[in-house]
Protein backbone atom coordinates (compact mmCIF):
# COMPACT_ATOMS: atom_id res chain seq x y z
CA UNK A 1 0.00 0.00 0.00
CA UNK A 2 1.53 3.15 -0.94
CA UNK A 3 -0.03 6.23 1.36
CA UNK A 4 0.01 9.67 0.15
CA UNK A 5 -0.51 12.76 1.90
CA UNK A 6 -4.38 13.55 2.37
CA UNK A 7 -4.87 9.92 2.68
CA UNK A 8 -6.78 8.37 5.75
CA UNK A 9 -4.74 6.30 7.25
CA UNK A 10 -5.08 2.57 8.13
CA UNK A 11 -6.33 0.99 11.29
CA UNK A 12 -4.60 -1.89 12.91
CA UNK A 13 -4.37 -3.81 16.01
CA UNK A 14 -1.08 -4.96 17.47
CA UNK A 15 0.64 -5.59 20.91
CA UNK A 16 3.04 -2.99 21.98
CA UNK A 17 4.95 -2.68 25.28
CA UNK A 18 2.16 -0.91 26.74
CA UNK A 19 -0.50 -3.51 25.77
CA UNK A 20 -2.26 -4.53 22.65
CA UNK A 21 -3.11 -1.05 20.71
CA UNK A 22 -6.14 -0.53 18.30
CA UNK A 23 -4.72 2.47 17.19
CA UNK A 24 -7.72 4.80 16.18
CA UNK A 25 -8.73 4.51 19.92
CA UNK A 26 -5.42 5.00 20.75
CA UNK A 27 -5.42 8.07 19.17
CA UNK A 28 -8.89 9.32 19.49
CA UNK A 29 -8.99 12.95 18.72
CA UNK A 30 -5.05 13.41 18.56
CA UNK A 31 -2.43 13.99 16.57
CA UNK A 32 -0.17 11.34 16.26
CA UNK A 33 3.55 10.93 15.16
CA UNK A 34 4.02 7.59 14.31
CA UNK A 35 7.47 6.43 14.12
CA UNK A 36 9.32 3.46 12.42
CA UNK A 37 12.49 1.54 13.44
CA UNK A 38 14.08 -1.55 11.55
CA UNK A 39 14.72 -3.44 15.28
CA UNK A 40 15.54 -3.54 18.36
CA UNK A 41 18.89 -2.27 20.12
CA UNK A 42 20.21 -0.27 16.66
CA UNK A 43 22.35 2.75 18.09
CA UNK A 44 20.77 5.54 15.77
CA UNK A 45 17.17 4.47 17.06
CA UNK A 46 18.66 4.00 20.50
CA UNK A 47 19.48 7.80 20.34
CA UNK A 48 15.73 8.75 18.35
CA UNK A 49 13.83 6.86 20.73
CA UNK A 50 15.40 8.68 23.70
CA UNK A 51 15.13 11.81 22.57
CA UNK A 52 11.24 11.47 21.74
CA UNK A 53 10.97 10.72 25.44
CA UNK A 54 12.79 13.52 26.48
CA UNK A 55 10.40 15.59 24.09
CA UNK A 56 7.03 14.30 24.69
CA UNK A 57 5.99 17.10 26.65
CA UNK A 58 6.60 19.53 23.83
CA UNK A 59 4.30 16.72 21.77
CA UNK A 60 1.70 17.12 24.59
CA UNK A 61 1.86 20.70 24.30
CA UNK A 62 0.97 20.53 21.05
CA UNK A 63 -2.33 17.62 21.30
CA UNK A 64 0.26 15.32 19.64
CA UNK A 65 0.71 11.31 20.98
CA UNK A 66 3.64 9.50 20.16
CA UNK A 67 4.51 5.85 19.26
CA UNK A 68 7.44 4.11 17.88
CA UNK A 69 6.96 0.39 15.80
CA UNK A 70 10.10 -2.05 15.57
CA UNK A 71 9.46 -5.72 14.25
CA UNK A 72 10.59 -7.33 17.16
CA UNK A 73 8.46 -8.75 19.69
CA UNK A 74 7.58 -6.89 23.08
CA UNK A 75 10.14 -8.96 25.81
CA UNK A 76 12.71 -7.71 23.07
CA UNK A 77 11.17 -4.32 23.16
CA UNK A 78 11.26 -3.93 27.14
CA UNK A 79 14.80 -5.37 27.27
CA UNK A 80 15.81 -2.47 24.55
CA UNK A 81 13.58 -0.05 26.93
CA UNK A 82 15.77 -0.53 30.30
CA UNK A 83 18.85 0.22 27.55
CA UNK A 84 17.41 3.57 26.34
CA UNK A 85 16.72 4.71 29.36
CA UNK A 86 20.22 4.17 30.88
CA UNK A 87 22.26 5.35 28.22
CA UNK A 88 20.09 7.88 26.86
CA UNK A 89 19.65 9.22 30.45
CA UNK A 90 15.50 9.77 30.52
CA UNK A 91 12.55 7.05 30.86
CA UNK A 92 10.62 5.56 27.35
CA UNK A 93 7.21 6.93 27.95
CA UNK A 94 4.99 5.91 25.15
CA UNK A 95 4.63 2.75 23.53
CA UNK A 96 6.45 0.87 20.66
CA UNK A 97 4.31 -1.63 18.79
CA UNK A 98 5.69 -5.16 18.42
CA UNK A 99 5.34 -5.40 14.41
CA UNK A 100 6.90 -9.60 14.46
CA UNK A 101 4.28 -10.40 11.55
CA UNK A 102 5.34 -6.73 9.99
CA UNK A 103 1.72 -6.36 9.45
CA UNK A 104 1.93 -2.72 10.59
CA UNK A 105 4.95 -2.01 8.11
CA UNK A 106 3.13 -3.74 5.15
CA UNK A 107 -0.05 -1.72 5.85
CA UNK A 108 1.43 1.90 5.98
CA UNK A 109 4.01 0.66 2.72
CA UNK A 110 7.35 1.31 4.89
CA UNK A 111 9.36 -1.57 3.85
CA UNK A 112 10.65 -1.04 0.04
CA UNK A 113 10.36 -4.46 -2.16
CA UNK A 114 14.45 -4.05 -3.51
CA UNK A 115 15.99 -3.52 -0.35
CA UNK A 116 16.16 -5.26 3.13
CA UNK A 117 13.09 -5.62 4.80
CA UNK A 118 14.72 -4.66 8.38
CA UNK A 119 17.22 -1.54 7.51
CA UNK A 120 14.35 0.19 5.44
CA UNK A 121 11.31 0.16 8.00
CA UNK A 122 12.56 4.04 9.10
CA UNK A 123 9.71 6.38 8.37
CA UNK A 124 7.91 9.01 10.19
CA UNK A 125 4.04 9.63 9.95
CA UNK A 126 2.67 12.61 11.11
CA UNK A 127 -1.72 12.19 11.23
CA UNK A 128 -4.17 14.80 12.67
CA UNK A 129 -7.22 13.95 14.28
CA UNK A 130 -9.69 12.84 11.59
CA UNK A 131 -6.64 10.49 10.77
CA UNK A 132 -5.46 11.69 7.46
CA UNK A 133 -1.80 12.17 6.63
CA UNK A 134 -0.25 15.11 7.06
CA UNK A 135 3.29 14.25 6.90
CA UNK A 136 6.28 11.40 5.54
CA UNK A 137 9.62 10.97 6.06
CA UNK A 138 11.56 8.25 5.30
CA UNK A 139 15.57 8.29 6.65
CA UNK A 140 18.41 6.09 5.03
CA UNK A 141 19.78 4.14 8.82
CA UNK A 142 22.89 5.98 8.87
CA UNK A 143 21.27 9.22 9.47
CA UNK A 144 19.36 9.86 12.76
CA UNK A 145 15.87 12.13 12.38
CA UNK A 146 15.87 15.36 13.41
CA UNK A 147 12.76 15.26 15.76
CA UNK A 148 12.27 19.47 16.43
CA UNK A 149 12.03 19.33 13.00
CA UNK A 150 9.03 16.88 13.18
CA UNK A 151 7.72 19.44 16.22
CA UNK A 152 8.12 22.73 13.37
CA UNK A 153 6.15 21.05 10.86
CA UNK A 154 3.39 20.37 13.23
CA UNK A 155 3.55 23.62 14.61
CA UNK A 156 3.00 25.02 10.48
CA UNK A 157 0.72 22.30 9.79
CA UNK A 158 -1.50 23.69 13.10
CA UNK A 159 -1.32 26.89 12.08
CA UNK A 160 -1.38 26.81 8.67
CA UNK A 161 -5.24 24.59 9.04
CA UNK A 162 -6.76 27.35 11.04
CA UNK A 163 -5.81 31.08 9.72
CA UNK A 164 -5.62 31.52 5.73
CA UNK A 165 -1.25 31.41 5.47
CA UNK A 166 1.74 29.67 4.54
CA UNK A 167 5.04 29.20 6.90
CA UNK A 168 8.60 30.44 4.61
CA UNK A 169 11.68 28.71 5.11
CA UNK A 170 12.94 27.58 8.07
CA UNK A 171 10.17 29.37 10.10
CA UNK A 172 9.56 28.74 13.45
CA UNK A 173 6.71 29.48 15.99
CA UNK A 174 6.51 32.90 16.06
CA UNK A 175 7.95 34.38 12.94
CA UNK A 176 6.02 36.60 10.26
CA UNK A 177 3.93 33.94 7.82
CA UNK A 178 3.26 33.65 4.22
CA UNK A 179 -0.34 35.40 3.49
CA UNK A 180 -2.24 32.89 1.21
CA UNK A 181 -1.64 33.49 -2.46
CA UNK A 182 -6.11 33.39 -2.64
CA UNK A 183 -6.21 36.59 -0.68
CA UNK A 184 -6.21 39.78 -2.71
CA UNK A 185 -4.14 42.57 -0.78
CA UNK A 186 -6.48 44.81 0.25
CA UNK A 187 -8.42 41.93 2.15
CA UNK A 188 -5.55 40.70 3.19
CA UNK A 189 -5.43 44.09 5.25
CA UNK A 190 -8.83 43.88 6.87
CA UNK A 191 -7.88 39.92 7.48
CA UNK A 192 -4.50 40.73 9.45
CA UNK A 193 -4.76 43.61 11.18
CA UNK A 194 -1.32 43.04 12.79
CA UNK A 195 -0.43 44.50 9.04
CA UNK A 196 0.96 43.18 5.77
CA UNK A 197 3.90 43.30 4.08
CA UNK A 198 3.77 43.02 0.36
CA UNK A 199 7.19 41.89 -1.19
CA UNK A 200 5.92 41.25 -4.13
CA UNK A 201 1.96 40.89 -5.82
CA UNK A 202 2.47 37.26 -4.98
CA UNK A 203 4.76 37.13 -2.03
CA UNK A 204 3.15 39.50 1.35
CA UNK A 205 3.88 38.75 4.54
CA UNK A 206 2.36 39.15 7.95
CA UNK A 207 3.12 38.84 11.82
CA UNK A 208 1.74 35.03 13.29
CA UNK A 209 -1.75 35.58 13.68
CA UNK A 210 -2.07 33.70 16.91
CA UNK A 211 0.47 35.47 18.83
Amino acid sequence: MMLQLGNTVPNFIQQSSEGKINFYDWAGNSWVVLFSHPADYTPVCTTELGSVAKLKPEFEKRCVKVIALSVDDVDSHNGWINDINQTQNTTVNYPIIADVDKSVSNLYGMIHPDANAKVTVRTVFVIDPQKKLRLTITYPPSTGRNFKEILRVIDSLQLTDNYSVATPVDWVDGEDVVVAPSIPTEDAKQKFPKGVTEIKSYLRMTPQPNK
